[in-house]
């Protein structure tokens, strides 16, 4: 037997397989973290890529900046210490900065949680706004060229100088995270996310799609007529240690930043696998089953129709949605949740059923998690618990044929898997 171990929450499991087996190991690219990350930080918020200049808000008197919830990784060192730092240096006073943490549909943060992204001196001397989509100021902005309405934060669009930070790396139907996404869907109304999700079924609405992505392609229309005009952007390892740092005009820092994400996370496979294991990549990428989905998709993508995908997500808060949870406890069943999407119906937090559907009428989904096995069978899955992982894994055996391929995935969220064509 051979053991290996993946990421689960805040610590790790171990998994042993037979040596008999044909196991390969997906892994992103080994490529080592950047030695002065503060320096480089510094380095690009002094020279902004694209048509932007700091010159140009030189006499904006407030500043937007926008940033990921808890269920984003923060990067060591967090870069937005440095972004403040450096809007100080250009004059802008602490009263003329506001926080928004970009919660999209997700339930807003409290304040006792707000240590997990910021650090305490920060909240001390800065504004946090925690965005509401059904509840926070909301300005209406016209529609975007699929007649979908703009509806963003008030207050963050208010701005004179908006700023969105976040991570880059591969989305599973947005084609990929980062840019103006944080503030394009994190800080918009439910309308919005709503219309542009609602898309998702697009033949283009998948990981590592950009330029003919059509939800993404409306983000970066969003942004643009919100007026974000920067972006801070980083690519992470799986440590949140930061590999390379943009920052620039929206649009220029994803097309600078693209190529590298495909170099680092693309992976691609000779053949389907009979059995793929995968984690999320740990906390926060498994804080819950919403998050936790993320993985699956890639984890199918290269699973064999009627293959098995064991999906170690720890999900210590549940669901992450109440909608999600209503909707799939009342379906009847995979097939009926792809039937009623397909007739046109859409709901963000029901929308996550249907992804899931896609993929769980295909393989054999099991959850493996921290969570009541009745509450996992609700959601139309097969459950499991961490300490019998390896029982699972010797039974699913029994199932597969002898020359069965098998693939672990640590980092299945942000590994862009491919199927060599």
């Amino acid at each position: 037997m051979t053991a290996y171990f993946l990421p689960y929450g805040h610590k790790q499991l171990t998994i042993e397989l037979p040596d008999t087996r044909q196991v390969d190991h997906l892994l992103p690219a080994d490529t080592p973290p950047l030695p002065d990350p503060d320096q480089a930080i510094f380095e690009a918020l002094q020279a902004p890529i694209g048509d932007t200049d700091w010159r140009a808000f030189e006499n904006a008197q407030s500043v937007g900046i926008a940033i990921n919830d808890k269920t984003r990784p923060v990067p060591h060192p967090n870069p937005v210490r440095h972004l403040l730092n450096h809007l100080e240096a250009l004059g802008f006073k602490p009263g003329q900065i506001t926080l928004f943490v970009a919660s999209g549909t997700h339930a807003p943060m409290s304040a006792d949680e707000l240590p997990r992204l910021l650090d305490q001196s920060i909240l001390d001397r800065y504004a946090v706004q925690v965005h509401d989509c059904d509840h926070s100021p909301i300005a209406k902005l016209g529609e975007t060229n699929y007649h979908n309405p703009i509806h963003i934060n008030a207050d963050f669009y208010n701005c004179d100088l908006k700023i969105s930070v976040g991570n880059i790396e591969p989305h599973h139907f947005m084609g990929f995270s980062g840019g103006v996404k944080t503030a394009a869907i994190g800080l918009a109304g439910r309308a919005t996310i709503a219309a542009n999700h609602a898309r998702l079924t697009h033949p283009q609405a998948r990981t590592g799609v950009y330029h003919i992505n059509p939800l993404r392609q409306e983000v970066e229309e969003i942004g643009r007529k919100a007026g974000v005009q920067f972006s801070l952007g980083t690519i992470l390892d799986e440590h949140k240690q930061i590999l390379k740092v943009y920052f620039g005009e929206p649009v220029a820092v994803m097309g600078a930043a693209i190529p590298m994400v495909r170099e680092v996370f693309g992976v691609n496979v000779p053949a389907l696998y009979d059995l793929v294991i995968a984690s999320p990549g740990g906390a926060p990428k498994d804080i819950n089953l919403y998050q936790s989905q993320k993985a699956l998709t890639h984890a199918a993508r290269i699973t064999r129709e009627g293959g098995w995908v064991v999906l170690l997500a720890a999900c210590p808060e549940g669901s992450g949605s109440d909608s999600y949870e209503a909707y799939i406890t009342e379906a009847k069943s995979h097939q009926a949740v792809i039937d009623q999407f397909q007739s046109g119906f859409f709901k963000v937090g029901p929308h996550k059923a249907m992804l899931i559907a896609r993929d769980a009428v295909r393989v054999n989904v099991v959850l493996v998690s921290d969570l009541p096995p009745q509450v996992v069978k609700r959601w139309k899955l097969t459950p499991s618990k961490p300490e019998l992982i390896n029982e699972l894994l010797a039974w699913i055996g029994t199932k597969l044929p002898p020359e069965a391929r098998v693939a672990i995935l640590p980092a299945a969220t942000r590994t862009l898997t491919e199927i060599k064509k």
